[in-house]
């Protein structure tokens, strides 16, 4: 863990209003994928947040670790030994749905297991932001290597790095779901426009109506175990409009029975 001589520490430092633009504007662009995103947000927790020597900045969904990035390897080792052994303020966060804070490592008796190794690397105080937007649960842990120099209720940039993190993560989420839905609307658009091509061919070759086409296609797909939409494009492929100008006349195009076979 950093120690004070490497980054500044305590709470005399002021932040400016451009500091607190500039968060936005760097929050804001953070669109390049949750480990990315996550890093920088653990990188603007240190640098922000006063008496903040690491952090490390996960998501989860359904309770399930999904992504997770540290500043430092520290923070990231105490992450990994949490979801291994199943306690620790990460885990007890996630959980609960709410913050919680360390204000003394040495002194805290919640988590036996984790306060040592936290101990091990120069951890003496943390704290747990919870941002929940489900199913998404976004986790802000900033870790001090002084005692009492980090508080849940003492940390508003941390509050509002966790804030913001989350509404972007929230509205990448929201814009990959929509962008998922219409690929499917558009494969759907696409399987229905292929499947009806093919129950037009079948209707004129086997002088049936359209239920009797789809009921044809779906015995196949079924007997072929193929999907209706391949079987299909295989009517398509050898009994389609081109293929007929090639040469065959509507006359020639098989009967029923040898039109199963044809498709083999």
């Amino acid at each position: 863990m950093p120690g004070p001589g490497d980054r500044r520490q305590g709470g005399g430092t002021t932040v400016t209003v451009e500091d607190l633009g500039q968060v936005a504007t760097e929050l804001a662009s953070l669109s390049n994928g949750e480990a990315r995103s996550l890093s920088k947000l653990a990188e603007m927790a240190v640098s922000q947040v006063p008496g903040c020597a690491a952090a490390h900045a996960s998501i989860w969904r359904d309770g399930e670790l999904s992504a997770a990035a540290a500043s430092h390897p520290d923070p990231a080792e105490l992450a990994d030994y949490q979801v291994r052994t199943g306690a620790g303020p990460l885990i007890t966060a996630v959980r609960d749905g709410s913050p919680n804070s360390c204000s003394d490592t040495l002194a805290d008796e919640r988590w036996p297991g984790w306060a040592q190794q936290a101990l091990r690397r120069g951890v003496r105080t943390s704290v747990h932001l919870v941002q929940q937007v489900p199913p998404m649960t976004l986790v802000l842990a900033l870790f001090g290597v002084r005692p009492r120099s980090l508080d849940a209720d003492g940390v508003p940039m941390a509050e509002m790095l966790a804030r913001f993190g989350s509404t972007v993560f929230a509205n990448n989420l929201a814009y990959g779901a929509a962008q998922r839905t219409a690929t499917q609307l558009k494969d759907s658009v696409a399987a229905r426009a292929v499947t009806d091509q093919a129950k037009g061919i079948l209707m004129h070759a086997l002088k049936c109506d359209a239920d009797q086409a789809l009921t044809y296609l779906r015995r196949e797909s079924q007997r072929r175990h193929l999907k209706v939409t391949d079987v299909a494009a295989r009517v398509i492929a050898e009994f389609s409009p081109p293929a007929l100008r090639g040469g065959a006349s509507p006359g020639d195009v098989p009967a029923a029975g040898r039109l199963s076979v044809r498709l083999a």
